[in-house]
């Protein structure tokens, strides 16, 4: 009997992993969910502007010049074909005239690059950062 005690005692202890693991994948899924959900959250001593009503009234007084580049690489604005040495003084009387507002190139898909490019160049020459390539959402 004495035999069957020491035998008993002198076992190693078995670590059994799969409660503790377990345990540490509840803990990285709390951890994940948490910080998935403090990323959108407000940042300390950081304060964002607001959209208000007044955004929504600038917005449609400033109504973007729209130029249109069809199929046949004609520009198009007000539905009438200009060239595109025509472009330059009808962007930039609209841009004095109004100042914050933006200029919106409307290219047909089957284009070449290299057309839509060029036109966006010479945009680009006269309206800065105000000019854009407009893109159709699925």
């Amino acid at each position: 009997m004495f035999r069957n005690q020491q035998r008993h005692s002198s076992q190693i202890p078995e670590v059994n992993l799969i409660p503790m693991m377990d345990v540490l994948m509840s803990v990285l899924t709390f951890f994940i969910i948490t910080s998935m959900t403090l990323s959108g959250r407000r940042i300390a001593n950081v304060s964002l502007p607001a959209v208000g009503n007044g955004v929504r009234e600038q917005s449609s007084l400033l109504e973007p010049l729209i130029v249109g580049l069809n199929q046949r690489g004609e520009i198009i604005i007000d539905d009438k074909s200009i060239t595109i040495t025509a472009l330059e003084p009808k962007i930039k009387l609209y841009l004095e005239q109004s100042p914050q507002a933006l200029v919106i190139l409307k290219a047909d898909k089957k284009l070449q690059y290299k057309q839509v490019v060029q036109v966006l160049r010479k945009m680009r020459d006269v309206g800065g950062d105000r000019v854009s390539l407009a893109i159709e959402r699925n």
